[in-house]
């Protein structure tokens, strides 16, 4: 699992600063304004850099928006790695889908715009983040003993798509989430 990791690039001391900047300029002003209304332009001028070199380094806002995600989801990684039980090893499977459920489910309502921005940016690109590959890997490692755990894996993710709880959220409400969720888990080990 620590194989799927990929670790933070090495960069020079300028570069680290203006990356930085714009990671700091993007969170502030996605948390004043949201993050479909500021623009690349808008994010540049805040992080006092070129608009060139905010997109060499970015690609575009989804681009922006995974770079935000990688230290909190790196967070989550840690935990499912080297964490105590239930979420971290030691506990029994189901337990540990559990924890890994809710603990995602945690991370992702904190961030949901930001995530959603990130999986939806291109058709596919959920599927394209290394860290959905992790937690991908990581379930079908906790279903292990159930029949074909590469597609319950998927199949467990799918309801986690930031587009989906995003336009669940409203109607259901976070607990009635959460609880669709848990069972969901359990169902996977019946």
């Amino acid at each position: 699992m620590d194989l799927l990791r990929t670790p933070p690039p090495k960069e020079r001391a300028d570069a680290a600063r203006n990356r930085a900047a714009i990671l700091d300029a993007a969170a502030g002003l996605f948390a004043e304004h949201g993050v479909d209304a500021v623009s690349m332009d808008q994010v540049a001028a805040a992080a006092g850099v070129g608009k060139g070199t905010l997109f060499r380094r970015f690609g575009d806002k989804a681009g922006l928006a995974a770079a935000l995600l990688d230290a909190r989801e790196r967070v989550l990684q840690e935990g499912i790695l080297h964490g105590p039980p239930p979420l971290g090893p030691g506990a029994p499977p189901a337990e540990r889908l559990a924890a890994f459920a809710d603990a995602y489910l945690d991370y992702l309502v904190e961030h949901l715009p930001v995530v959603r921005m990130s999986e939806t940016a291109a058709p596919g690109a959920r599927y394209r983040i290394g860290a959905y590959r992790f937690w991908h890997r990581h379930l079908a490692i906790l279903l292990a003993g159930t029949p074909d755990p590469e597609h319950t894996a998927h199949a467990l993710l799918a309801p986690l798509a930031a587009e989906h709880v995003a336009a669940i959220l409203p109607g259901l409400g976070e607990q009635r989430v959460r609880a669709g969720v848990a069972r969901l888990c359990r169902q996977a080990f019946s």
